[in-house]
Order: C-alpha cells, then structure tokens, then sequence
C-alpha cells in the first residue's frame, strides 16, 4: 500500500483504528525478530523492512535509489498484508512456510507470491511470523536477490 506518509511513525499514525493493534504489533514482532543487518524503512511508499545501502549500495535493480527491499507491510482494503521476498525467491522457505502454517492458525493461509493476507485480524499468527523473520539472513537475502537477477 502506498501511502502519503513520510516516516514509519506516520504510517503507524494512519492505520485505521480497527487495525491499529494488529498492525502494530506485526511491525513489532518483525522488527524484534528482523536478522542483523535489516532495518524498517520507507519502501516504495510503505512500511518495508529493507537491505540499506550502507550494506547493498547498489539498491534495488527497478530502482537503484531505493533500498533492496525484503519484506513490507500494509493494510490494504480488506486485510493486513505481509510481503516477504524470500518466501517467493526460496522455494524450500515457502514450502516451510505453508507446512507451518495451520500448526499456529485455524485460518486458511490465504497468499499470492510473496504475500500473505490476513483476513481474521484476531487470528494472526504472530510466533510463526517471527519465526519466519528469523530464517533468512541479511547475506542468505543478498546471495538470492543476485542469483535470481542473474537469471
């Protein structure tokens, strides 16, 4: 979702208000589980949680100027979404992912390519998301990010 804001606080700010605990605390979990290297950041006009260019000072490929993104988070229409690249770049971390899922949720995963939507906001899987911020490490994200360019 791209939004007007200008800062992660302003995003929080204008979450609406049905959402505002939910969102928050996916943004906090994500960021108490997010590796070393990765930082919450303004990302193509939303919340990401990005490589910054003081570590991959080439930036993302469709836009040098931008941060190499890894993961976002918006709250869309009719749910909050999370993006998470290494689900769609690691067939293996989706395969994880989807086998995990109904083991912390009774809801069924309802996802695209890299993003998970989450409909039910009091049934959010939160220890799985943390779990899942954790398996993927600044340099693992890097190497994958390079070799899919390449292809």
């Amino acid at each position: 979702m791209k939004t007007n804001s200008n800062t992660i606080n302003e995003i929080l700010q204008n979450v609406p208000l049905d959402r505002v605990e939910p969102f928050n605390k996916l943004h906090n979990i994500i960021l108490k589980n997010l590796p070393k290297g990765f930082e919450a950041a303004i990302s193509y006009g939303g919340l990401g949680y990005v490589v910054p260019h003081s570590i991959y000072p080439a930036g993302y490929h469709c836009k040098p100027s931008e941060p190499l993104p890894f993961a976002g988070l918006a709250s869309q229409k009719n749910s909050i979404n999370l993006y998470h690249m290494g689900i769609y770049s690691d067939s293996n971390l989706m395969d994880w992912f989807v086998s995990e899922y109904p083991k912390y949720t009774k809801q069924k995963l309802d996802m695209g390519k890299s993003c998970i939507r989450f409909k039910k906001l009091n049934d959010i899987p939160y220890e799985l998301i943390g779990i899942l911020m954790k398996k993927m490490s600044v340099k693992d994200w890097i190497t994958i990010y390079e070799t899919k360019l390449k292809k």
